[in-house]
């Protein structure tokens, strides 16, 4: 199938120029045009497109998509430094999961100590939360 630039923006939640930018940086290919010059791309656009959002919905930049996209590409140039890569963003990650489960635990603890019918100037939530 293929998909004309605003119905792909639209399945992908992006604005055309966005696709433009992503061309630019070679992130997807450029697109093949119709004889009046438009863009058309196709369902393996559509699909590097949704990878390309899911990687950033889960915290990826680009940069590290480009890198992620070269093995994808079986490209020798963007692969390099994988193994580094991988495991500077395996320390993030495991970091960011020991951060979130020190605030679960906080909120946990908030939670406990807020009695549902209280009012809000009397909220032990907010009591906690500007105590030094």
């Amino acid at each position: 199938m293929k998909y004309k630039s605003g119905d792909i923006a639209k399945l992908c939640n992006l604005n055309k120029e966005t696709l433009r930018y992503y061309e630019r940086k070679g992130l997807i290919s450029e697109p093949a045009r119709t004889e009046a010059g438009y863009r058309v791309y196709s369902e393996e656009i559509l699909k590097r497109l949704m990878f390309i959002k899911r990687m950033q919905e889960l915290g990826f930049t680009l940069s590290e998509i480009d890198k992620l996209l070269g093995i994808v590409d079986k490209d020798d140039i963007r692969c390099t430094g994988m193994y580094d890569f991988v495991v500077q963003k395996l320390g993030d990650v495991q970091k960011k999961i020991q951060d979130l489960l020190r605030i679960e635990i906080m909120l946990k603890d908030l939670k406990n100590r807020c009695p549902d019918e209280k009012d809000i100037y009397e909220c032990p939530i907010l009591e906690t939360l500007f105590e030094k």
